[in-house]
């Protein structure tokens, strides 16, 4: 979803920047800009903050004063992804990164704790952080003498905002820290999942009354934030149900095994494959090849995707092997389902090739991964249609039974 690059490091955690927040960082410059005198009337009357108007309204002042704030509220907001990071790392979850982006900040946390008191203090560290910012702001704020009303001005302006960033992220919604505070306390009388249907239910709500405000208010941003939550707690429920479905299941629970694959030689023409595909209304082949002695090998992978990309005069003169996959993303049949899919999700793939896959002393990979140099046999494919018809049946009927599951192949 992000397109990010890392700009440097806090405490080992990357720090990195989304495309959009090159977007978002001018645009709020500008939104500061533009409002300063009426922001420095508030400052005055909320802190009697004592600033000038005419002094941080003259000439580029506006526009200077405007990104240092800006740049100052997103500094903020890294130190209160910081916060959310620091307490994980403490209770052992590794962080894979901290991302600026259009909407913000998001701490890349590599597992998601289900204790509801690891998630309670998670969630609250971050706003509990942007507190202590907005105080320790207001500290300088108050120290720096009246005469330097740029920088009160600037001060005063992160005071105010972290503290309100931190009472806007305590709204019940995913993915908000209020959204993971509410699961964690729900969590604490029933099941981890239960909590998450509920407190997602609870967040699609408030982000369609944000979004009907939004809509009244003609506040651009705070539909796009409406949106954002809505499919961000639907998306975290979805996940959070099919990881308890699928806590016993393992791939060779719900692959297709070899037996049942239609697979193809890598000296088929692309026209015969596009015909199979019609014909047995498959969008993706395993490709093997057979030996002197009658075995097979698995050597690539070709789907529809790649079949189509030859033009349809030529597809006579083309072969599998000219435009398959020989760069397989494969699992052990004995990993859990959930891997499966993530590893799907992460490759933005529709099928795994299941391999038996020994390195070249004849033992297993030490991680349960296909290791770098393989001989691998093939047992089975895995594909989304198989993960979605398991689903189904678990949440029919509480289990998967191997032996009774339709095999979907893709």
């Amino acid at each position: 979803m992000l397109r990010s690059f890392r700009i440097g490091s806090l405490f080992g955690i990357p720090i990195k920047l989304d495309l959009t927040f090159l977007l978002v960082l001018p645009l709020f410059a500008y939104l500061i800009g533009i409002q300063i005198g009426e922001v420095t009337g508030i400052l005055n009357i909320a802190l009697d903050a004592g600033i000038e108007t005419a002094a941080v309204t003259d000439g580029f002042t506006p526009w200077i004063l405007g990104f240092v704030a800006a740049v100052g509220l997103f500094v903020g907001v890294v130190l209160h992804e910081l916060g959310h990071s620091l307490t994980a790392q403490r209770y052992g979850f590794p962080i894979d990164s901290i991302t600026l982006w259009l909407f913000g900040g998001i701490a890349a946390l590599s597992e998601m704790p289900e204790d509801w008191r690891q998630e309670f203090n998670i969630a609250i560290a971050g706003p509990i952080v942007s507190v202590l910012v907005g105080v320790g702001s207001y500290v300088l704020f108050v120290l720096t003498p009246e005469a330097f009303g740029e920088a009160r001005f600037v001060l005063g302006y992160l005071a105010v905002l972290n503290v309100a960033l931190a009472i806007f992220n305590m709204i019940p919604a995913f993915p908000m820290d209020g959204g993971r505070i509410l699961r964690a306390l729900l969590a604490r009388g029933r099941s981890y999942a239960q909590a998450t249907q509920q407190a997602a239910s609870i967040g699609k709500m408030f982000a369609i009354a944000m979004g009907l405000f939004g809509l009244v208010a003609f506040n651009i941003i705070l539909i796009g934030v409406a949106f954002f939550v809505y499919i961000a707690a639907s998306s975290e429920a979805q996940q959070v149900t099919m990881k308890a479905a699928f806590q016993d299941v393992t791939v060779q629970d719900i692959m297709t095994p070899a037996g049942d694959l239609h697979t193809v030689e890598p000296d088929t023409s692309v026209a015969d494959l596009i015909q199979r595909m019609f014909t047995e209304r498959h969008t993706g082949y395993p490709v093997v090849e057979t030996d002197a002695f009658g075995g097979e090998r698995l050597v690539g992978l070709v789907t529809l995707s790649d079949a189509r990309d030859i033009n349809p005069v030529e597809r006579d003169a083309y072969t599998v092997a000219d435009v398959m996959t020989t760069d397989l993303k494969t699992i052990e049949p004995s990993s859990d389902a959930m891997s499966a899919i993530e590893r799907m999700r992460e490759n933005n793939i529709g099928r795994l090739l299941v391999v038996e896959s020994q390195n070249e002393w004849g033992s297993e990979d030490a991680v349960g991964e296909p290791a770098s140099r393989t001989n691998g046999d093939l047992v089975g494919l895995i594909s989304r249609s198989d993960v979605m018809t398991a689903f189904d049946i678990v949440q029919k009927s509480g289990t998967v039974d191997p032996s009774n599951q339709p095999r979907a192949g893709d």
